[in-house]
């Protein structure tokens, strides 16, 4: 045999050695790393874009104030309390009509009635964000389809309400209880005809670690006290709903609701008042009702 011949075969003998096949250990051990950096990577992002999305929300609640303010001093009163005749002959009445005696009637608060303080969507709770929206204080096109007597004329919570920054079907209600404004995050599915009630998602859309959050960057952290409470997320209907009230969220029962609270509070007791961050922390379970500012 030639040596050209005895030489190709070695060679290719050497090329192929089953010991060269395959990866290193330090191979594997690069490829293992570039994995590692990978998914901490979209851990990291997550986490960063759900920062980002708590943050947009306190932001909104802080614009909302100060649109709140900007209007009482342009128009000598409180958006959609403001009283219907003042409303009218400033033009911010809804497409509909002039505003009826049954939609503003000036006496500081935020409801539905202006005998009972019910908080509905419906006249002053939902003609707010319409007029705010008139006056051109607030991003988007709120209840320009309002009846003259402030009554949702659709049963889409888009329609009348401004979306949360949080997602998941959250929004920005309003209403009031012991004689105080506030905001209510929920997650309304659909208003009933007219106003009835808010139709709202079963456990709330806020979990108790955004909860949390929310409330240790405006008040105290702590869902029982301060300006920034935990609410129970039934539905609201022809009583004092769930959102409102100043009862405290954990109480057996809540304006006339049953109020489950061992998801978003870490017990049923009144006497703790902790957000239940450990067992069911990203567990959509909560509503928070946030007082004006």
């Amino acid at each position: 045999m030639s040596a050209t011949t005895i030489e190709s075969l070695q060679t290719e003998g050497r090329n192929c050695n089953p010991q060269k096949a395959g990866f290193t250990l330090i191979e594997l051990s690069i490829v293992l790393v570039i994995i590692g950096l990978i998914v901490g990577g979209v851990l990291v992002g997550q986490d960063l874009i759900k920062a980002a999305e708590i943050r947009a929300t306190i932001s909104q609640y802080e614009k909302y104030n100060a649109a709140l303010n900007t209007f009482r001093t342009k128009y000598d009163g409180m958006p959609g309390d403001l009283l219907y005749t003042t409303a009218n002959s400033f033009a911010i009445n809804p497409t509909a009509g002039s505003l009826t005696s049954a939609a503003g009637d000036g006496n500081g608060l935020i409801e539905s009635t202006a005998t009972t303080n019910y908080n509905l969507p419906l006249r002053e709770n939902v003609l707010i964000w319409q007029q705010l929206n008139m006056a051109n204080l607030v991003d988007g096109s709120y209840g320009t389809d309002l009846t003259v007597a402030g009554a949702p004329a659709v049963t889409t919570p888009s329609t009348y309400l401004p979306a949360a920054k949080l997602g998941r079907g959250n929004y920005w209600a309003v209403g009031s209880a012991g004689g105080l404004n506030h905001y209510a995050l929920i997650n309304p599915t659909a208003f009933a005809a007219a106003g009835a009630s808010y139709t709202v998602a079963t456990g709330g859309g806020v979990t108790p670690i955004e909860a949390f959050n929310i409330d240790s960057k405006l008040d105290d952290g702590m869902p029982n006290t301060g300006i920034v409470r935990a609410k129970g997320e039934t539905a609201s209907a022809a009583t004092a709903d769930a959102f409102f009230p100043d009862a405290v969220y954990g109480t057996a029962s809540l304006a006339g609701a049953t109020a489950t609270c061992t998801t978003c509070n870490a017990t049923s007791s009144t006497s703790t008042n902790t957000y239940n961050r450990a067992t069911y922390g990203n567990t959509p379970s909560c509503a928070l009702r946030l007082r004006f500012n």
